[in-house]
């Protein structure tokens, strides 16, 4: 009992000592989101430190599995950054504990945290003390506030009795997502681990690309924009290692290339539709590929024309296409393989995407027969949405998605290839397909969106198909589209349902929206408020970049009119 107070005391003076360590800034507020919390970097230990607590915390409520945490601002400027938590599947942070996130990051005074912190344990009967352990795993991008602030996040674990934190250095957000998850599963976690399984997977995706499909030597050419973060910093560490691949990475993050996101990477690549720093004309017809800073999102591109900037942009939803067709066709080989008496397999597989989708891939998704439905705004929906199917695909616009696999379906997967392994040497198509399917599996970090297993992914589906980037631009045709940001007093008031595509308060928003929308073919407008400051999102799309701009602004003088 006496040993029990006294470690009851330890874990109080622990929480009172790091939270007078780390004071609050005045005037600053934090809020978890889907990007964690994110600010200025110099501004981020108090938070960084609490999100520390968190993690711990997180891990001894799920007996000790291995929770992450990572250290970044992804695609914001070089002078920002942020800390977010990887549950033990390497998915993002149980939704329902963002409030309590929220609530300690802000906690005003060391005794307001602490009574916070006894308050939500006693709530989720979290057992506080040295018997029960925690175990945090810790990356970070190359900011250079982001050893300053791991040493906030270290204290911060390090003030729960029991928790042991582990530095796994400078990474990229999708390498501590899988190492997360890898460890909780027992398997290999290590980054030469993850390494070695993107290396081997990729190598065994290109050795069944059939033989007359292998492609010239521009085919198997890839210029990356690494923009200038730790993205390529990594592939670098690998390209040598890709067989069947010649990789050229700029923005590489070497001294003296650039800044981090400034001018390059895949946000600034999505949205301004220029080339990014360090390209030119003379990479005219070269496939390139885009990633942000802290290699969670990929977009691909292509300089248009040698006498300006201008690019041919693949964004996420024309990434997902791909994917969606290339699993398609080798679940109908497998299913339909002439008149042999063949096992099937049972599989269902679902797109999911959110209203920001261009209308254009929604319909070539369900022209293919495929199941599509929609979510809300935000990874942490759509990964959610994803895991209902044996093979789920999500993608948004800006190139964060990935896909997962169920475990039911890889072990029928498996079975399917022990029983076909005898008709390996005689090529067997079936058995082929479902080696690809393995394979895609194993490439794909089915935690998180993750530029460089989706590159390489993206690369073996076009050696596959013997298809060039103009074969993949054409799939579809985008339909034009605008977004605008009106500034209201409360963007609470309004209120969206159906995956946030139709308005319910205020009351007769919607009728107005579709009042306009049906004046344009392929007209199609959605409002939404912002999850982080008082403004409501317009989308608006039509058959014309005019019309789709007139749309868009009608719509947003409605808004205007009824919440200004």
């Amino acid at each position: 009992m006496a040993a029990n107070q006294e470690q009851e005391q330890e874990q109080r003076r622990r929480l009172l000592d790091v939270a007078s360590r780390f004071p609050l800034p005045s005037g600053c507020r934090f809020s978890y989101g889907t990007a964690g919390f994110r600010a200025y970097g110099a501004t981020m230990a108090p938070a960084v430190c609490r999100a520390g607590i968190l993690a711990a915390l997180r891990s001894v409520k799920l007996a000790g599995a291995a929770v992450g945490i990572v250290i970044t601002a992804s695609h914001n400027p070089v002078g920002d950054n942020g800390v977010k938590i990887a549950d033990p599947d390497g998915g993002m942070m149980a939704q329902h504990w963002e409030p309590f996130a929220d609530a300690l990051a802000n906690a005003p005074d060391p005794d307001a945290l602490l009574q916070l912190v006894l308050q939500f344990v006693k709530n989720e009967g979290i057992p506080l003390g040295g018997h029960h352990t925690a175990q945090v795993l810790l990356g970070r991008d190359t900011r250079p506030t982001g050893e300053y602030l791991l040493d906030a996040a270290l204290q911060g674990i390090n003030a729960i009795v029991g928790a042991h934190a582990i530095d796994l250095g400078i990474l990229t957000t999708p390498q501590l997502h899988w190492m997360v998850r890898s460890k909780n599963k027992g398997i290999k976690a290590s980054e030469s681990d993850y390494f070695t399984q993107l290396i081997d997977s990729f190598r065994r995706m290109l050795e069944l690309v059939p033989k007359d499909k292998s492609g010239d030597e521009l085919a198997k050419k890839l210029i990356v924009d690494g923009a200038n973060g730790i993205g390529g910093v990594k592939l670098e560490q690998i390209k040598a290692k890709l067989s069947g691949i010649d990789i050229n990475v700029r923005n590489s993050g070497k001294e003296g290339e650039g800044i981090l996101n400034h001018m390059c990477g895949a946000d600034f690549v999505q949205k301004e539709r220029v080339t990014p720093h360090g390209f030119s004309p003379e990479d005219v017809g070269v496939r390139c590929a885009s990633l942000d800073g802290d290699a969670d999102r990929l977009v691909y591109f292509r300089v248009s024309s040698p006498s300006d900037n201008k690019v041919d942009l693949v964004d996420g939803d024309k990434i997902l296409s791909l994917f969606a067709l290339f699993i398609r066709e080798q679940l109908d080989i497998i299913n339909n393989n002439g008149s042999q008496v063949n096992k099937s397999l049972s599989a269902r597989l679902g797109i999911v995407q959110t209203a920001y989708a261009n209308g254009a891939s929604t319909q070539f998704l369900k022209n293919l027969g495929l199941e599509v439905v929609f979510t809300p705004t935000g990874v942490k929906y759509l990964h959610k949405k994803a895991l209902e199917y044996d093979i789920g695909i999500y993608f948004e616009a800006n190139g964060h998605g990935t896909i997962v696999f169920s475990e039911d379906f890889l072990s029928q997967l498996e079975s399917l290839i022990n029983d076909h392994s005898s008709e390996a040497a005689n090529g067997s198509a079936q058995y082929h397909a479902a080696m690809r399917l393995m394979a895609a599996s194993q490439l794909i970090n089915q935690a998180v969106g993750d530029a460089l297993s989706g590159s390489l992914l993206v690369e073996a589906i076009l050696q596959y198909k013997g298809w060039s980037f103009q074969n993949w631009c054409e799939l579809y045709c985008d339909l034009p589209s605008r977004q605008l940001k009106v500034k209201v007093i409360d963007r609470s008031s309004i209120v969206t349902t159906d995956a946030e595509t139709k308005v319910s308060q205020p009351s007769n928003l919607q009728e107005l929206i579709d009042k306009e929308t049906a004046n344009y073919t392929h007209g199609r407008c959605f409002v939404r408020p912002s999850g982080t400051e008082d403004v409501v999102r317009v989308y608006a799309e039509a058959s014309m970049q005019v019309e789709a701009d007139s749309l868009a602004r009608s719509v947003a003088q409605h808004v205007e009119h009824l919440l200004g």
